[in-house]
């Protein structure tokens, strides 16, 4: 067997573990669904209710614009939030399983390890915001006739990029902080989602949070979807959000494998790697 076709095979591995992971926990994974379907849906209903809100008349095409920029958003931010969770809770998972010796002591390259966690939470992340965007549908109409579907898109990937940076360089907290370094994760994921823009412009936050905004990638995901799916905007207009994110993504996706390596030496070092609180 050549070494392309065991490193595949072993990625392919990693992925079907976790989505077995997945299907042992269903009934979590139905709670967390119905939680996620619930929200969006709230939030999109803030939207349809903006005139009854505010007082004031509005005509039907602003208020479908206020509930694709809302609806948006919040599939957007979902997307990116699972993404960046599968990964940066990838050690947390070994805990939980008590497979984490077994996974780190195997001989397989840790970068391996890292792409069948990266690919399942792409996968996964299009799956489960695929499934809730099915049921908004259901309540709402949504007009994307004139949208840059291929545009998004591209958008969307070039962001996945930068969030599996992100993703890697938070995985190594419960590494260093077994009792609390998967907490640290969820404050990162927090603090990025009050600086992105994700239910309103950026340009409504105090001027030195919108500085912090302009380094945040979920900035450029949310608004190069935004103006591909509401304004429609050329495939060449949006490369203004594209390129940002492929430089975060490259600079964070390497910087955080060194890290993790790092940090994966100095918790067997020191006998962090099994502890678990």
């Amino acid at each position: 067997m050549s070494l392309i076709t065991r490193e595949l095979r072993v990625t392919y591995a990693f992925v079907e573990r976790n989505f077995n992971l997945v299907k042992r926990y269903w009934g979590w994974e139905i709670v967390w669904m119905c939680y996620s379907i619930v929200n969006a849906l709230s939030i999109t209903f803030i939207g349809k209710a903006s005139a009854s809100i505010t007082g004031q008349p509005m005509t039907q095409a602003a208020i479908d614009k206020v509930i694709l920029y809302l609806l948006l958003g919040t599939l957007v931010w979902h997307y990116l939030a699972v993404v960046f969770d599968c990964i940066s809770e990838m050690i947390a998972w070994e805990r939980w399983e008590g497979t984490i010796e077994y996974t780190f002591m195997a001989p397989v390259s840790r970068f391996t390890h890292m792409i069948g966690s990266t690919l399942f939470s792409l996968i996964y992340g299009l799956l489960h915001t695929g499934i809730i965007l099915a049921v908004v549908t259901l309540f709402f109409r949504l007009d994307l006739s004139q949208a840059n579907l291929l545009g998004a898109i591209m958008v969307l990937l070039a962001g996945s990029a930068s969030f599996v940076g992100l993703g890697i360089m938070a995985s190594s907290m419960p590494l260093l902080f077994p009792e609390r370094g998967a907490q640290m994760t969820h404050v990162i994921k927090a603090s990025v989602l009050l600086v992105s823009g994700v239910y309103y412009p950026i340009t409504v936050l105090p001027e030195w949070m919108q500085k912090i905004a302009a380094i945040s990638p979920a900035t450029y995901v949310l608004e190069g979807v935004r103006s591909a799916l509401i304004d429609g905007a050329w495939t060449r207009d949006l490369l203004r959000f594209v390129w940002p994110l492929l430089i975060i993504g490259t600079v964070t996706v390497p910087i955080g494998v060194y890290v993790f390596g790092i940090c994966e030496r100095y918790a067997k070092r020191t006998g962090k790697l099994k502890r678990n609180g």
